[in-house]
This record gives C-alpha cells, sequence and structure tokens, in this order.
C-alpha cells in the first residue's frame, strides 16, 4: 500500500513533530535525560578535516577550563599531542559551529579498547566561554547519549574533577550514579537499548547537521567573495584618482 500525503496538509506536520522535534530535542517521544532551554543546536560530527579548528577551540580555553576538561592545567603543546593523537575511526568528536564555522564547543565519545568493556564509553566535553549558559553542554551530552546508544553502548562513563560542578550537573539530571574519590568523581549512566524511534533521531539530526554546516559555509565563502570584490573596487577607485590628479 502506498501512503499519499499529497492531500494531507497535517501529515508533514506531524512527520516534524514527530521524528524532528521530538527526535532532535528529546531522543524521539522518550523522556531525554537532561533538558535544555532554546531551540534545535546543530551538531555535527566531525573529521581529521576539522584538527586546526579543534586546536584552535582547545588552545583559546583559558587555565580553568583547560583544567576542567583535561583534569590537569594541559599546556599548548599538551593540546596538540592531544588533538593529533584523535582516533576518528575508532571514537566519535561531535562540535558546534558559529555562522562563521568556528568551532565554539566540542564533545570526545572515546569507545573502550578494551574487549572486555566494549560496550563502554567515556564522555568529555568543552565550551568556548562566550558561549556558556546556552545549553551547549547538555545538548552535546544529549546528542552523545543517544549516538552511543545506537552504537549498542550500554554504559557512558564520565571521568571528571570534583569541582567541575556542571559536567557533574549533567550527569546526575541525567539518572547518572556519581561516585566522589576526593579530587575526582566517577559518573556512570545506564543507556537503554536502542529503538527505531532513536535510530531514525540520530540520522535525522545528522542530516540537518549536515545542511546547516553545508550552508553556514556558502554564506562563509560568500563573505570572503564580497570582500575580495570591494577590494578590487576600491583598488580601482583609487587608481582612477591618482591618475586624475594633475
Amino acid at each position: 500500500m502506498t501512503l499519499n500525503t499529497n492531500h494531507r496538509p497535517g501529515f508533514w506536520r506531524h512527520f516534524w513533530q514527530r521524528w524532528v522535534v521530538g527526535g532532535v530535542l528529546g531522543w524521539a517521544a522518550e523522556r531525554p535525560p537532561v533538558r535544555a532551554s532554546g531551540g534545535w543546536i546543530p551538531i555535527r560530527s566531525l573529521s581529521p578535516r576539522h584538527k586546526p579548528r579543534i586546536l584552535k577551540h582547545l588552545l583559546s580555553l583559558d587555565v580553568q577550563d583547560r583544567y576542567l576538561r583535561f583534569g590537569y592545567q594541559a599546556t599548548d603543546e599538551q593540546i596538540e599531542r592531544y588533538v593529533l593523537g584523535l582516533n576518528f575511526e575508532r571514537d566519535e568528536i561531535f562540535g558546534v559551529f558559529n555562522r562563521r564555522l568556528e568551532l565554539v564547543a566540542m564533545a570526545h565519545l572515546a569507545y573502550s579498547v578494551d574487549p572486555q568493556w566494549a560496550t563502554c564509553a567515556e564522555f568529555g566535553v568543552s565550551v568556548a566561554s562566550h558561549q556558556r549558559a546556552k545549553g551547549l553542554g547538555v545538548r552535546l551530552f544529549n546528542h552523545a547519549a543517544m549516538h552511543a546508544r545506537n552504537q549498542g553502548v550500554s554504559m557512558l562513563f564520565i571521568h571528571a574533577l570534583s569541582e567541575n560542578v556542571a559536567m557533574l550537573k549533567i550527569a546526575r539530571h541525567a539518572g547518572a550514579k556519581v561516585q566522589r574519590d576526593g579530587s575526582e568523581s566517577e559518573a556512570y549512566l545506564t543507556l537503554r537499548e536502542a529503538t527505531l524511534d532513536s535510530q531514525l533521531s540520530g540520522l535525522m539530526q545528522e542530516q540537518m547537521a549536515e545542511l546547516d554546516y553545508q550552508l553556514k559555509n556558502q554564506a562563509q565563502q560568500f563573505r570572503e567573495w564580497l570582500a575580495t570584490m570591494q577590494e578590487i573596487r576600491q583598488g580601482v577607485r583609487d587608481a582612477r584618482h591618482a591618475s586624475h590628479k594633475p
């Protein structure tokens, strides 16, 4: 039987609410692990070609932010080695770009290399200081958890400093069990099995984020072209003005 949607104006509205709004913002008809305010935020999977942007983002973190992200006061050289060692084939790295394609937030979902813990993954996140209080950390956590779930991960692990209140708050609100051991804390979140809804939501999120990225890329190229044209025009005006001088 063929589904005819041409004469059903409410079909696409229902589709959007069900698969896009429900999925992207809330794991598709299931209660989200952590609530975040605001509209949809495009979260894109990163690849090796994004390493320069990843490095620029991490190097922009101040001393305290580096300390909370890595658990120690990482130097520029240590951050460079971290970025160089990112394994994009094994792990998943997600990012949020602004309209100028600057990476303003990123998350690292690292899968276990030990076969005994094959269904476990670790989550880490960083957000640029000027992008705080926008829920980007929560959105990246939700996105990473859904992606891990769809990949068969049953346990999401977070290792953070006990003073990293924001990260531990996200973990607790998601239902994670947090164990504190002095200056460090570990959070464990049990993930539900993947469903058709979560799989379709993940696919829709990836497609929409890719479209958003391509549109931003085209806009950036247009701005660069426009700036070049303005420079050329200004050069022509200057040349004409100089030629008319006595």
